[in-house]
């Protein structure tokens, strides 16, 4: 049964869990408030229970470089994208954990680095039409490692347990920038970070070296 917060424009009629792995699919029938008033016939969603996330945007000001992670996801596969994803190092929260421990542990075990200054971004939805899975993300301040010229910093982090598979790179934050202006990272939390620094940079650098 999902928790779902009391809310005076919905009437939740069933909540059935039709799959109890790892992350639950839920299968809720309800009513709605519409826009002009009136209650809504009944309606039926399934709903991918996830839940908090976090991610990081791992900024090193003084070198005016970002560092990336890189990694093979399925799904993106079968999306028909290119299923090596150009990523910021994230994950779920663990029960009681607030977003700020979460990066912490996930920057360390995906790319062996640990901010020192965390600058709170944003909190976002990223499939309201499917899943309550909520990512909030961060800017850290890092020292970006050495790198080749291909910008490869180190491959094979992340857990041996779950066999992940992780590249770090090591982008200067004009060409990563442009990148998202021109659309080439399909993860959205990628592009949204990317986003946030393009208009925040000289702040954030300002700031950081303060």
């Amino acid at each position: 049964m999902l928790s779902l917060p009391a809310h005076p424009d919905f009437a939740i009629a069933s909540d059935e869990t039709v799959w109890d792995g790892r992350f639950p699919l839920h299968v809720v029938r309800f009513r709605n408030r519409r826009f002009d008033g009136q209650i809504s016939g009944e309606r039926v969603w399934e709903l991918w229970h996830r839940g908090p996330a976090a991610a990081l945007l791992p900024y090193d000001p003084a070198a005016d470089a970002v560092v990336v992670i890189e990694q093979l996801r399925l799904p993106a596969l079968a999306a028909g994208v290119d299923p090596v994803m150009v990523e910021f190092p994230a994950g779920l929260c663990d029960a009681g954990e607030d977003a700020a421990a979460t990066i912490l542990r996930e920057s360390q075990e995906e790319m062996g680095l640990v901010p020192d200054r965390l600058e709170p971004i944003g909190t976002f939805v990223l499939t309201p039409g499917g899943s309550d899975e909520s990512c909030t993300l961060f800017a850290g301040r890092v020292t970006a490692p050495p790198a080749d010229a291909d910008g490869i910093a180190a491959v094979g982090f992340g857990l041996a347990s779950e066999h992940e598979d992780i590249r770090v790179r090591v982008l200067p934050a004009a060409q990563a920038i442009a990148a998202a202006l021109d659309g080439a990272y399909p993860n959205s939390v990628t592009t949204i970070g990317l986003l946030w620094l393009a208009a925040r940079r000289d702040w954030l650098r300002a700031r950081w070296r303060s």
